[in-house]
């Protein structure tokens, strides 16, 4: 059976304090309230990652996350974080691709290999995101367009290395653009992800592999959607900063 994952990323925000105590509510709350059957990924900012490790060790539903790895090992690189710096403090996660990264930061399919292949090298698993843009909807062109994602990032790994990878479909068209994607809508896209991750790799690959939906997912429509066949979890933005928003989602299975 296939990982059931909640994914919060924080993105750029709290502060180390806020960090601190969100995550504390975070753990009492799964803690007390949630069946030992999903796996919850906290992704906070950079400096927080080892703080907020430290909190969760004794938690064995909460796992840690980071939101970028750079795509080297060492070196002169300023500003970057390597997969070995983030395995030294506890990180098991890392998010890779995330359409804010594509999009602000210009991350392209190589790129996104390299940070993959330095991902999987440490040991730590990648949330590899994918998802198409409003104009690519409206023009029907989402399935090649996801596909692409896929083939161009993914197909070179290894069998054994695609068996440590979580997907996550973002509906870029439905964030923050006043449309919302149905939870049809979700499931339509996770089935062809997992039709195109057969024919990459093989059919109990694509069965085993969780594909998380990363649009917009709240307490108000997180039960409808986790309920459809190919939706395994959520990757969780907004609804992550705040302790008993992201408590409700994890509990919607």
């Amino acid at each position: 059976m296939r990982k059931k994952i909640v994914a919060g990323n924080w993105k750029m925000n709290k502060t180390y304090e806020e960090a601190l105590s969100l995550v504390s509510e975070i753990d009492n709350m799964v803690k007390d309230e949630v069946n030992g059957d999903v796996t919850v990924v906290i992704a906070p900012p950079f400096p927080f990652l080892q703080g907020v490790g430290k909190l969760m060790q004794g938690n064995d539903k909460l796992h840690l996350a980071s939101q970028n790895i750079s795509e080297h090992e060492s070196g002169a690189y300023t500003g970057e974080v390597s997969g070995a710096m983030l395995k030294s403090v506890g990180t098991e996660y890392v998010i890779i691709g995330h359409s804010e990264r594509r999009m602000y930061h210009h991350e392209d399919a190589q790129t996104l290999y390299k940070k993959m292949k330095a991902a999987l090298a440490q040991g730590l698993k990648p949330i590899f995101c994918c998802g198409e843009p409003l104009e690519e909807r409206d023009a029907e062109n989402h399935f090649e367009y996801v596909g692409k994602q896929l083939h161009d990032s993914l197909s070179y790994l290894s069998n054994e290395e695609f068996d440590q990878v979580v997907v996550a479909y973002e509906p870029i068209w439905a964030i923050g653009t006043g449309r919302t994607a149905s939870s049809q809508q979700a499931q339509e896209m996770h089935a062809y992800i997992r039709e195109q991750l057969a024919r990459t790799f093989d059919a109990e690959a694509a069965y085993n592999t969780s594909i998380l939906y990363g649009g917009s997912c709240n307490p108000g429509n997180a039960k409808e959607l986790f309920s459809q066949e190919d939706v395994d979890g959520g990757l969780i933005g907004g609804a992550s900063l705040k302790s008993r928003d992201f408590a409700d989602i994890v509990k919607s299975f």
